[in-house]
């Protein structure tokens, strides 16, 4: 592959919004072995509620032991919550913050993917505040008042590579009772220390692996094409695509491959990066609708079902980011932006993942208007900052071309 010299003449929107805002807070260690830092490092307090999935890796494979371990090493105390879904829900941040409070926790450790750190921050946050998480949500019926106290200092152990929540302040939590799904973040939900170990990745599964690597591609493909895409997340976004596609197909052909699964977790903190400094698009917004509605809906899954059809949209309008993105993705032979969407089927090829039907999760696809107005009215300031507007009928198009 040659090297890619981003050489390309910017649209003027570009040339005019050309400054950003970079605030990064947290102390990333990343590498094989880093985990025992845990045992070393100054911790944000003295007793962690250690927050992870309802399912049994962490402990099966040991990790929960080793943390717990290396807590006890620095003299710190800890509690479990083991409740958090894949898709959390609201239910169990709110579980997990009255248990922190009774328990005297004054850090919130998450162990696990996305989900489990997610919840850790909306945890933190409401362990230090009054009322609901949903009077702090902004969109949909969330209330959006301002969030009186900093959330409790965050410690995220990443096992995954997927959201990149380990370099962000994101989270995203379902409303069980309305299946709206949103994200929330505040400079207090960076994380203090974040601990990135590509050795506590190689137990997910090679589909597993695929939707959470394709979950970190979309963030980066998102803020590239962002109308608030900077120098900065620009930078981060590229090297982050050209790593997932290099690496990925070979993390999951083989869990055991240590440097693929370094490069893919590297990929995942820079396209966190991205998040920090550009933002996800509408994808991210028309997926949460699903995936709110149909929790079995993995969010990778939904992101990769929906794409072509998706970034098919912005073909227009984005046609120098595209090719660059092909480039990135290691094509060698770009003449026009799709030949973006191209290198984009071929890498969900390579990774097995071409075969997914948004009809195995029991989406409806009479429900396709229902979809729409509902990604919109939750998460609208995802739509605002999409290359260019979507209407109400272009997602239900996107929905319909995506649909098998």
């Amino acid at each position: 592959m040659k090297p890619i010299h981003h050489t390309l003449a910017l649209p003027v929107w570009r040339l005019i919004k050309m400054a950003y805002s970079y605030y990064m807070p947290t102390r990333i260690f990343f590498g094989e072995g880093e985990l025992n830092r845990l045992g070393t490092e100054k911790l944000p307090g003295s007793k962690a509620l250690i927050v992870l999935s309802a399912g049994n890796s962490m402990k099966r494979f040991g990790y929960l032991d080793r943390v717990k371990a290396l807590l006890e090493q620095n003299n710190t105390g800890y509690v479990v919550f083991d409740k958090i879904l894949p898709n959390p829900i609201k239910k169990h941040v709110m579980e997990g913050a009255a248990l922190a409070r009774a328990e005297g926790c004054d850090f919130v450790l998450g162990l696990g993917g996305g989900s489990s750190i997610d919840s850790a921050k909306t945890i933190a946050i409401m362990a230090a505040n009054e009322g609901d998480l949903w009077d702090y949500i902004t969109g949909g019926s969330g209330k959006g008042k301002p969030i009186p106290n900093p959330a409790l200092p965050i410690v995220a152990v990443t096992t995954t590579a997927g959201t990149g929540t380990e370099s962000d302040p994101w989270a995203v939590v379902t409303k069980e009772e309305t299946g709206e799904k949103i994200g929330i973040g505040i400079d207090a939900t960076f994380p203090a220390l974040s601990i990135v170990d590509p050795e506590l990745m190689v137990s997910v599964p090679p589909m597993l692996t695929a939707y959470q690597g394709f979950d970190a591609l979309f963030h980066s493909t998102e803020g590239y094409i962002a109308n608030i895409a900077n120098p900065i997340s620009d930078m981060y976004a590229l090297k982050a695509i050209e790593l997932v596609g290099k690496y990925l197909p070979r993390a999951v052909k083989n869990g055991e491959d240590q440097k693929a699964r370094a490069m893919v977790a590297l990929a995942n903190t820079l396209s966190g990066f991205v998040e920090s400094t550009s933002s996800c698009t509408s994808e991210h917004g028309i997926e949460h609708a699903l995936s709110g509605y149909h929790p079995d809906l993995p969010h990778g899954a939904g992101l990769i079902m929906i794409s072509l059809a998706y970034y098919k949209a912005f073909v227009d309008v984005s046609a120098d980011r595209y090719i660059t993105m092909a480039r990135a993705l290691g094509r060698t032979d770009v003449t026009k932006p799709e030949d973006f969407l191209d290198a984009l089927a071929q890498l969900q090829v390579d990774c097995g993942v071409d075969g997914l039907k948004l009809s195995d999760y029991q989406i409806d696809n009479k429900n396709f208007v229902k979809y729409a107005e509902h990604a919109m009215d939750i998460m609208p300031g995802l739509f605002a900052v999409d290359p260019r507007p979507l209407q109400v009928e272009e997602v239900v198009s996107i929905l319909r071309e995506s649909y098998r």
